[in-house]
């Protein structure tokens, strides 16, 4: 394919992975949004001409349709719509020429944004609105940066906090560090190898560009890529390939000493719990030696009284999986969510089998030595 020929291609617009209950957001998002907008300039600012101004249109479609763009955050909007009406003023009032004095004015504006990191497009048509707007606009002077510009900001990302929190998108969209399940400052397991935050970081760096994407949601993007790709190589290693099959359970109505002999004679660090025979929790050896209660005090040895039982001390919330389901997807529950132990249950839930680390170690190491007899015997033939 000539160079020439993937240049025209490239002007070929590309399919927006959106589903409709997103379209369906974005629109109504903007037209609640603009109309809270105008309603609200229209009673404050009814003296005024302009009370509206058209590039809220555009700051609307950035805070609806795609809300986790650094370009449509709070600081985004509010900064850069403010920073360069300030700066259109000022060059509307300093330069006689208007054009000259439109194109600076944007231009200026570009650079205050990315040096205020603030960067919002539709802060260059303020800082033109501000120039060319005609004598309502510049007759206003500086009072045009508090409104109808501050005001209209300020209103639209009120609806945008509001609207976007009703909806269930996460704004505004700023980094959300994931917890380490036992409160230290490591990373977790799954996040010490592969994509780091800092080669995300390294890349745009590298490359000179803008990228529209924050760091969390690129460094997300390459992680899920990761795993794809992981589960197309290692897809076909299934959970009942390699479960414990023969599982010691306990009944949700055993004693707690019941419980307690199985996990010793057994040497098991947890049961799974059946009520009529189905998945009904899983009983582990720190519910035992940490008193509810008493969440802070640790048993030396555990002392059941003769009417406790399994369902009273169990935890029902239990995350399990399928004979069938990919192995690899495990890997987070046991790395990042730490979990110790996945019971696998069919349609009924009922147990069919166990997953532990222990497991799922053994599980990778064979195929790692598989792959690597894979490649050793076609060199040695």
């Amino acid at each position: 394919m000539s160079s020439i020929h993937v240049w025209f291609r490239s002007f070929v617009p590309q399919s927006i992975p959106v589903s409709w209950r997103e379209w369906l957001f974005s629109c109504v998002g903007a037209f609640i949004g603009l109309m809270a907008t105008e309603m609200i300039g229209h009673h404050s600012l009814a003296s005024l001409n302009p009370w509206f101004v058209a590039p809220m249109g555009a700051s609307a479609v950035l805070l609806f349709a795609v809300p986790a763009s650094p370009l449509a955050q709070p600081w985004s909007i509010v900064g850069g719509n403010m920073v360069s009406a300030t700066i259109g003023v000022s060059c509307a009032q300093l330069i006689a020429a208007p054009g000259m004095a439109a194109a600076l004015a944007v231009a200026l504006s570009i650079a205050a944004m990315m040096k205020l990191r603030c960067l919002h497009p539709p802060g260059g048509a303020v800082a033109l609105t501000s120039v060319l707007g005609g004598t309502a606009v510049t007759g206003l002077g500086y009072q045009f940066v508090i409104w109808p510009i501050g005001l209209n900001s300020l209103c639209l990302l009120v609806m945008a906090l509001f609207f976007n929190h009703l909806a269930g998108r996460r704004y505004p969209h700023g980094e959300a560090l994931a917890a380490h399940p036992h409160g230290t400052a490591d990373a977790l397991p799954g996040e010490r190898l592969g994509v780091r935050p800092a080669d995300v970081e390294a890349v745009p760096e590298e490359r000179g560009e803008f990228v529209d994407m924050n760091r969390e949601d690129l460094e997300g993007l390459l992680v899920a890529l990761e795993r794809r790709i992981h589960r197309r190589f290692f897809g076909e290693l299934r959970c009942a390939d390699v479960m414990s099959a023969d599982v010691v359970c306990v009944d949700a109505s055993a004693s707690l000493v019941e419980a307690w002999t199985l996990l010793t004679r057994h040497q098991l660090k947890a049961l799974p719990v059946i009520d009529a025979g189905r998945l009904a929790g899983i009983l582990s050896l720190h519910d035992l030696f940490v008193s509810r209660a008493r969440p802070h005090k640790l048993d030396a040895s555990p002392v059941f009284s003769a009417d406790s039982r399994v369902r009273d001390l169990m935890s029902a919330s239990v995350t399990t999986a399928g004979p069938e389901q990919a192995v690899i997807e495990l890997l987070p529950l046991f790395a990042e969510q730490g979990l110790h132990h996945v019971p696998v249950v069919d349609a009924g839930r009922r147990v069919l089998g166990m997953l532990s680390h222990s497991e799922l170690i053994a599980a990778l190491y064979r195929m790692r030595i598989e792959e690597a007899l894979d490649a050793a015997l076609p060199a040695a033939a």
